[in-house]
């Protein structure tokens, strides 16, 4: 029996903000356990919450770059559950009334488009974080992390591959950092994902019994996790069992999901509106406001690259993998305008030692890696030099003009200089030359070779191939 496997994803992106999202405490990651703290994030009697404006305006932004309804009335509502690291007994939520819904992002799988649908997007509070003793069986509760402002974005279930998952995963990741919103570190868990999937047998309009994933803190996790549970789900149901509908935690180290808990519907959770919250209202000017400031995001720079600089489309693709390294590039092209050449570099060089969303920490100026190129073109030093001028510039984030003229390695281009090299190359080859004069022409990259060896590659190449043409013939 073949069957049609069925994901959603639900996904939390912590916001950017200096300030939680219902008191004025910090959200400054890696603080002392229970320093970020007040009565009204603690949950202490008589305290009200009051709404950081800048996580709606956050909101906004990702429900204008996913194309999503916004409500222009939400409401806030009680999440009920109990657990240590929930002080309140509830988390603030929204339910019946998000801030958004029915939006859609494009993915690309194998060279196919597609476009997945959004259910909703609403704000909610973050709970705290549980520290497990590696020696003692028991564990603490920091309350750091809660109130810290999240968006979640729930996803319709129409991803049919793990493929799937991950591209349009990586595609959110891409625009909640585009939007400067979210700084997307999945190890901080700035950035989580929750995957519930299910198998069904094809031609099957009704859904099968879904699990729901946890634990999963990279792109690759989450293919890896969903790629097991297909086969899991698959094998029992081909042994005639069923599967149960149930919490799930990955482990990667063991490359196996494993149970948490029962799966929880939502009247489970008995939402009600919060009492604390009047409705939310945003107006239409504050969202053309919002909607007049909103940066390019990576599927129209990506065209931009293409139609107003003629890079391919794999070229466009990597370069704006992220927005600092879009940036990075158009800085560097201020400088050095070609393009291909530009981008043939970032990919080689560049990216071997920092990857897109690294490109922050690189010490290198965009400006400085343009006047290497210009250097390269003008004739100044040769492509190999280059190489090694960025990899001093790698080490101390130096002026390339400065490094090659304190190291000497400015290319030679004097004809008389090089002409010498070139003469005593050929006489100390006399079988190379002879098969060059019979025709073998290709042997000219054996000498020039010979002179880059003798020079510390630092002659002209051009030349050195026109002087051995010249003596060889």
């Amino acid at each position: 029996m073949d069957f049609e496997t069925v994901i959603g994803l639900e996904i939390h992106a912590q916001m950017k903000t200096k300030s939680k999202i219902f008191c004025s405490c910090s959200t400054e990651f890696g603080a002392p356990p229970n320093t970020h703290v007040c009565p009204v994030c603690l949950g202490m009697p008589g305290v009200l919450p009051v709404l950081n404006r800048e996580v709606v305006a956050s909101a906004i932004k990702l429900a204008l770059a996913t194309d999503s309804a916004i409500n222009r009335e939400n409401r806030f509502a009680r999440k009920n559950y109990f657990y240590p690291d929930l002080p309140k007994g509830y988390q603030i939520s929204q339910f019946e009334l998000p801030i958004a819904e029915h939006g859609r992002i494009e993915i690309e799988v194998d060279g196919v488009r597609k476009s997945i649908g959004i259910t909703r997007i609403h704000m909610e509070e973050d709970a705290g974080k549980l520290v497990h003793d590696e020696v003692e069986p028991v564990s603490y509760v920091d309350l750091n992390r809660t109130g810290t402002p999240l968006l979640e974005i729930v996803s319709e279930p129409d991803i049919r591959s793990p493929e799937e998952a991950a591209a349009y995963l990586r595609k959110l990741h891409a625009i909640v950092r585009y939007l400067d919103i979210c700084d997307g570190n999945m190890q901080e868990g700035s950035f989580r994902c929750d995957a519930n999937i299910s198998l069904r047998p094809v031609g099957q309009e009704e859904f099968g019994t879904r699990t729901e994933l946890k634990n999963m803190n990279s792109f690759r996790n989450v293919q890896l996790a969903l790629e097991y549970e297909v086969r899991r789900q698959r094998d029992i149901l081909l042994d005639g069992g069923e599967v149960i509908q149930q919490t799930l935690l990955w482990d990667p180290d063991r490359g196996r999901t494993e149970p948490m808990r029962g799966k929880e519907e939502a009247h489970d959770y008995r939402y009600f509106p919060d009492p604390d919250l009047v409705p939310v209202q945003v107006d239409e000017a504050w969202i053309e406001e919002i909607r007049e400031n909103m940066p390019e995001l990576p599927d129209a720079r990506r065209l931009r690259f293409m139609e107003t600089m003629g890079l391919p489309e794999y070229d466009a693709t990597l370069l704006t993998a992220s927005r600092e390294l879009a940036d990075f590039f158009e800085a560097a092209l201020a400088v050095f305008a070609n393009a291909k050449k530009l981008s043939n570099f970032i990919g080689t060089e560049l990216l071997r030692e920092y990857g897109p969303e690294r490109i922050g920490s690189c010490p290198v100026d965009p400006a400085h890696l343009g006047r290497l190129l210009a250097m390269v073109d003008e004739g100044t030093i040769s492509g190999k030099i280059a190489k090694t001028v960025f990899g001093d510039m790698l080490e101390s984030g130096g002026d390339p003009e400065v490094i090659v003229r304190e190291k000497g390695l400015a290319q030679m281009s004097d004809e008389g200089e090089l002409l010498t090299y070139v003469r005593e190359i050929i006489e100390a080859n006399p079988a190379q030359a002879q098969q060059f004069r019979e025709g073998k022409t290709k042997v000219i990259g054996f000498f020039v070779g010979q002179l880059m060896k003798k020079t510390k590659g630092q002659a002209n190449p051009q030349l050195a191939n026109k002087l051995f043409q010249q003596e060889l013939s």
